[in-house]
């Protein structure tokens, strides 16, 4: 934590709270990657030779998110080099680039599934069931291994929850792919094969749907989901020696890190650096907002330009 001081008519202050460096997935993601891609040449081999559009659906899918985890594996790493005199935060926000992209990657897969399964229901075609069988197997084996690389970082990364939704929910379209190729090699009806891909379409839509939402709030600078900006405002009014605040954002420097500025009016003057400090240790313990910047106002000089709330 670190406290600086600027002496002006109002007063600058600003603190610095650090949270825990995000954790290292570099080896998840080689892993994932890699494996997923052999997954991908499995899958549309059997695919092909099987006819099956379930299955070469679900290779669709594996490999937009191949692509997906590329995207965040380098959004991770470019989020790790240090700022520049041009990007003063770094590259941090990268991370929510990739979460968006990764949303978007998957929702135009959904719409070249869901075109070729419609074919499919009136053009029905024979499928090879044992080979999609054997393939769909391969994939719940490694998309449900590749998954649990991710688990642990899930609810402090979208990024990584990208990933391990996508991963986890591969897993379970594989199974729903097993289970059609079994009814066909059962009952021989065709239909089941682009009703399973309408399926697969559905899943994906209902993984992918939150993690488009946070990342289009989080590249708007909308407050991350998880801190109640009511309950940081009653926190900061609250403060010793504090009349009012005004011109307070909180925005998403990254997928895991959180920032805030406001203008806090004292009349008795600035407070000192144990105050900063403080405020600052206490916002990233109750709300986990890692870079806290206050400004001091008296109050008792021309009103400050940003002191409505409209006001940006």
């Amino acid at each position: 934590m670190h406290g600086h001081n600027h002496d002006s008519s109002h007063g600058h202050s600003h603190a610095h709270a650090h949270g825990h460096a995000p954790q290292n997935f570099q080896s998840a993601f080689a892993i994932a990657v890699g494996l997923n891609i052999a997954l991908v040449a499995a899958q549309v081999v059997y695919g092909v030779i099987a006819n099956s559009v379930a299955l070469l659906a679900d290779a669709g899918h594996n490999l937009s998110d191949v692509f997906g985890l590329l995207l965040a594996w380098g959004a991770a790493t470019a989020a790790k080099k240090r700022p520049t005199e041009r990007f003063t935060y770094g590259y941090r926000s990268t991370s929510i680039l990739a979460a968006l992209a990764n949303a978007i990657i998957l929702l135009i897969a959904v719409g070249a599934i869901a075109l070729e399964a419609a074919r499919r229901f009136f053009y029905p075609e024979p499928v090879a069931a044992g080979g999609v069988m054997i393939a769909s197997a391969i994939g719940i084996v490694i998309n449900g291994g590749t998954a649990l690389l991710f688990m642990r970082g899930r609810h402090g990364d979208i990024n990584i929850r990208g990933a391990y939704l996508h991963l986890a929910a591969d897993a379970g379209v594989s199974v729903g792919v097993l289970l059609a190729a079994f009814l066909i090699w059962q009952t021989g009806w065709m239909w089941v094969d682009p009703l399973v891909s309408l399926a697969i379409a559905g899943v994906i839509v209902a993984g992918t749907w939150g993690l488009l939402r946070d990342s289009v709030n989080m590249a708007l600078q909308a407050v991350p989901p998880g801190i109640d900006p009511v309950a940081v405002r009653r926190h900061l009014e609250a403060l010793p020696g504090v009349a009012c605040i005004h011109d307070l954002h909180i925005w998403a420097m990254s997928t895991t890190e959180t920032a805030l500025t406001c203008h806090l009016v004292m009349p008795e003057g600035h407070p000192g650096d144990a105050f900063i400090a403080r405020a600052g240790h206490d916002l990233h313990e109750e709300f986990g907002i890692e870079h806290v910047t206050l400004q001091i106002e008296r109050g008792d000089a021309e009103s400050c330009a940003l002191a409505p709330d409209n006001v940006v």
